[in-house]
C-alpha cells in the first residue's frame, strides 16, 4: 500500500501550540472531555430522536405532519452523530472509555459500523487528510471528483447539479453497501482494515439486524410499504444532506489543499504534520452558536484535527489560541465567516473540478515544469 511520512524534525510551531493549550486547560481547571453543557446536549438530541420515532410509530400523524417529523427525524440523527458519536468515538466525550464506547455505537443506531468508522475517520482521515489515494473520505469515484489528481469523466461536468441527491443518498450508500465491502474485504480504500474480533462480527451484525427492525421492518408493519419507504428516505436523505455538507465544508473548499499519492509509492512530505492539517482544513460560522451547536463543534475543524481528543465543547475557547499561534508562526488559518460562503464556496469547487481543462491546465504545468 502506499506509505506517506511527514517531516516532523521541525515541529516548533505544533510543540508551542500544545504547550498553550495544554496550560488553559490547567489554568482554568478543565478536563478537555466534556461538562455537563455535552451531556445536556446529549439527552436533547437523543429525546428528541426517541420522541419522533415514537410519534411516528405510535401516534400515526396525518401525512405532513409524519413528512416534518421524518425530516427533523434525519436532521437530529445527523446532530447525534456530531456532538455525541463523533466524540465518543474519538475518546472525547469522557474520560470513561467504556461509556466512550457505548455512545459510540449511537453510530451503529443510525446504521453505520462505529468499528470501521473509528479506522476509516481517527486514523486514516485524520492522518492522511485531503491525500489522493489514502483519505477515504476523498475516495476516487466515477461520480464525484474531489481534486485535480482524479480521473475526470463527463459525468463530472454536472456534478455540481446533482452532488445534493448524491449526498441526500449517501447514508443508504453508507449503510448498506460501504460498510459491507469494508466487512468482507478487510479493506477500508487502500488501508487494511483491523482484524475484528468475535465480539467486532457480534456487535456488527447485531446492530445490522437491529437497525432493519427498527427502521425497516416496525415502520413498515405500522404504516404500509408505500408510505414507510417514502418516510425512510426522507429521514435518510435529511440526514445524508446534513452530514455531507458540513463534512465537505471542513476540507473540499476554495482555500484548502490536497496532496496525491499512488498506489505502492511511498511519498514524503517536507511539512509537518500539523501544518499539513492547517493547510487541508478550515473553519466556518466560528461565531455562531446555534450552528457550532447542532454541528457539533465541527465548524472548528481545525481545532478538532489539531486537537482530536479534545471535546468539541472546547473549541470556541482554544481557538483563539490556535489562531494566535498561527499568527505567530507566519501559518495559515483558513476559514469563512458564515456558513452560507462555506457552502458556496464548495460547490464552486466542485463545478470547477467538472471542467476538463482543469486537467489539461495541470498536465501543461507539469509538462513545463
Amino acid at each position: 500500500m502506499a506509505k506517506l511520512t511527514f517531516n516532523n524534525s521541525n515541529n516548533l510551531f505544533y510543540q508551542s501550540l500544545k504547550e498553550a493549550v495544554d496550560n488553559y486547560f490547567e489554568k482554568n481547571q478543565l478536563r478537555k472531555t466534556g461538562n455537563w453543557r455535552l451531556y445536556i446536549k446529549t439527552v436533547i438530541l437523543v429525546g428528541s430522536a426517541i420522541a419522533f420515532y415514537c410519534s411516528l410509530i405510535f401516534l400515526h400523524p396525518p401525512a405532513l405532519v409524519a413528512v416534518l417529523l421524518c425530516a427533523l427525524l434525519g436532521y437530529t440523527l445527523a446532530s447525534i452523530g456530531f456532538s455525541v458519536m463523533h466524540d465518543a468515538n474519538h475518546g472525547s466525550y469522557s474520560t470513561n472509555a467504556k461509556l466512550n464506547d457505548l455512545l459510540g455505537l449511537s453510530m451503529n443506531a443510525m446504521g453505520a459500523s462505529a468499528y470501521f468508522w473509528k479506522q476509516k475517520h481517527n486514523i486514516i482521515h485524520h492522518t492522511y487528510t485531503n491525500v489522493d489515494g489514502l483519505d477515504d473520505d476523498i475516495a476516487k469515484s466515477p461520480i464525484i471528483r474531489h481534486c485535480e489528481s482524479q480521473r475526470w469523466v463527463p459525468a463530472h461536468k454536472v456534478q455540481h447539479i446533482y452532488l445534493v441527491p448524491v449526498y441526500a443518498l449517501s447514508t443508504l450508500f453508507w449503510i448498506f453497501i460501504m460498510d459491507f465491502t469494508k466487512y468482507f474485504t478487510g479493506r477500508i480504500y487502500t488501508t487494511t482494515a483491523w482484524k475484528m474480533s468475535i465480539q467486532n462480527h457480534i456487535i456488527f451484525w447485531a446492530t445490522k439486524i437491529l437497525y432493519v427492525a427498527f427502521y425497516m421492518v416496525i415502520p413498515a408493519m405500522v404504516w404500509g410499504v408505500g408510505p414507510w419507504l417514502a418516510g425512510f428516505f426522507i429521514v435518510n436523505a435529511a440526514m445524508g444532506l446534513t452530514m455531507s455538507i458540513v463534512f465537505q465544508l471542513a476540507h473540499v473548499v476554495e482555500n484548502t489543499e490536497f496532496e496525491t499519492i499512488a498506489i505502492d509509492e511511498t511519498k514524503h512530505i517536507e511539512t509537518a504534520w500539523a501544518e499539513h492539517q492547517l493547510r487541508t482544513t478550515s473553519n466556518f460560522a466560528m461565531n455562531n452558536p446555534v450552528i457550532s451547536w447542532f454541528v457539533g463543534g465541527l465548524n472548528f475543524q481545525i481545532e478538532h484535527h489539531l486537537f482530536p481528543k479534545v471535546s468539541h465543547i472546547h473549541y470556541p475557547a482554544i481557538s483563539k489560541i490556535v489562531m494566535e499561534k498561527c499568527k505567530e508562526y507566519n501559518m495559515p488559518y483558513n476559514k469563512y465567516d458564515t456558513m452560507s460562503e462555506a457552502v458556496a464556496s464548495h460547490f464552486r469547487v466542485m463545478k470547477e473540478l467538472g471542467k476538463a481543462q482543469v486537467v489539461v491546465k495541470k498536465k501543461t504545468q507539469l509538462q513545463a515544469a
